[in-house]
């Protein structure tokens, strides 16, 4: 219970010329076809197992919407074979099957009855959802005179109230506020624990690395590329800024993660080091080390403006910390065909314990979507290893102090480690 089987799935729909050719296709359904087909899913293979989270990434009008309408049976497939097991709650278009003129509670036991709940399980479940929602007394107003943030609480509210076996989410969740965003996911990540597999569509880097196992990109309507969150997203990434250069490539590090390297070469990295204060090369650094990032940059042609950013990602791909050439108010203006630039950026390593990657980019502006020379994950890996300091948890070292008292005395200083007599 819980898998998904996807063999050879495809969507076209029939364009015609006019509306004449339409009625007459319909009239004489036999005789010459009148219409062309345009594809918008092809040749669509992957397993989900019971119990795994997949997230679909991909530009808009990849097809990631159609995928997700034919898995929960709302659109049906041109060609191909989609075989599902056990019980689906999807969360598709915002508030997709609700009546404005029927209340949010008649809506939510029309929804429930759609979703396969009876309308005594439905009644029971009921206060459930309207604790979740929490949209008050409006569960007895008209939906008319929701907010869209209010139709997608309960909507949510709705389609989780009993786990499902399969939970398909479209982006609806990213129209709520941060709080109910968070205690969404919650339930999601509450659901996955408990065996529930889910398919998500989300533009958030974030929820994608931090939920799913694995990613799926879609690219024109056919699978480009599937694996770990954070090289499909790297190489995403990459292929937004790269749509007319297609120079996108990945390769395989000796410790196995996959580093993506993409731009149009008018400038390029030419080296990249992490050294000590002492200037020695560290891939090996203590928590609170004073470090220095040393970048070469070589251009191959005339670039009239060039930024140098670098990103501190932690080993799940979650930026950690990230900065620029521009936001600081230093590019370099009007490089000449062999220009090279050196960059000397220096930081502590106020990092928790872990494995870390630096991801570089050359380009014009602040953002590399807008001119990319070059964009490269994976540049370069060091560790953090604490010595000396506080046993903390966390991925930033804070070096917090205390004091406290007890009836008024001061009874332990900061950086002590024994309490002094009251």
């Amino acid at each position: 219970m819980g898998d998904i089987h996807v063999n050879g799935l495809g969507k076209a729909y029939k364009r015609y010329p006019n509306q004449w050719s339409r009625l007459l296709e319909w009239v004489l359904p036999f005789g010459l076809r009148r219409h062309e087909l345009t594809w918008v899913l092809e040749d669509i293979d992957f397993h989900l197992r019971a119990g795994e989270a997949v997230g679909i990434v991909g530009c808009n009008g990849a097809g990631k919407s159609t995928l997700l309408k034919m898995l929960a049976g709302t659109v049906r497939p041109t060609c191909g074979e989609i075989a599902i097991g056990g019980r689906v709650a999807a969360m598709l278009e915002l508030g997709m099957g609700f009546h404005p003129d029927f209340t949010g509670r008649q809506n939510a036991v029309m929804n429930g009855q759609l979703l396969g709940l009876s309308v005594e399980e439905i009644n029971e479940l009921m206060p459930d959802i309207e604790e979740f929602a929490e949209i008050g007394e409006y569960i007895d107003l008209p939906v008319r005179t929701y907010s869209s943030g209010m139709q997608m609480r309960l909507a949510f509210s709705v389609a989780t109230a009993k786990r499902p076996d399969i939970l398909i989410v479209d982006e609806a969740l990213s129209v709520g506020d941060s709080y109910f965003q968070h205690k969404s996911f919650e339930r999601i990540r509450a659901f996955r624990k408990a065996g529930t597999t889910l398919l998500i569509v989300s533009h958030d880097r974030y929820a994608i690395q931090t939920v799913c196992d694995r990613a799926i990109l879609l690219d024109q309507g056919r699978i480009c590329m599937q694996g770990e969150p954070v090289d499909v997203l790297d190489y995403y990434n990459a292929l937004m800024a790269e749509r007319d250069f297609k120079t996108v490539r990945q390769t395989v590090l000796v410790d196995g993660r996959v580093a993506t390297v993409s731009g149009t070469g008018e400038a390029t990295i030419t080296d990249v080091q992490l050294l000590d204060a002492k200037g020695s090369a560290a891939d090996a650094v203590a928590v609170g080390e004073k470090l220095c990032l040393k970048i070469s940059v070589r251009t191959a042609s005339v670039v009239p403006r060039l930024v140098l950013g670098f990103m501190i990602k932690d080993r799940l791909g979650q930026c950690i910390y990230g900065i620029n050439t521009h936001r600081l108010d230093r590019p370099l203006l009007d490089m000449a065909d062999g220009d090279v630039a050196t960059y000397e950026f220096r930081f502590e390593a106020a990092l928790g314990k872990g494995s870390y990657s630096v991801s570089l980019s050359l380009s014009r502006e602040d953002s590399h979507i807008d001119k990319n020379y070059e964009w490269r994950d994976n540049a370069l890996i060091f560790h953090v290893y604490n010595n000396g300091k506080e046993d903390f948890v966390g991925c930033n070292w804070l070096d917090a102090k205390v004091d406290v008292r007890r009836n008024g005395c001061q009874v332990l200083r900061a950086g002590a480690n024994h309490n002094a007599p009251g």
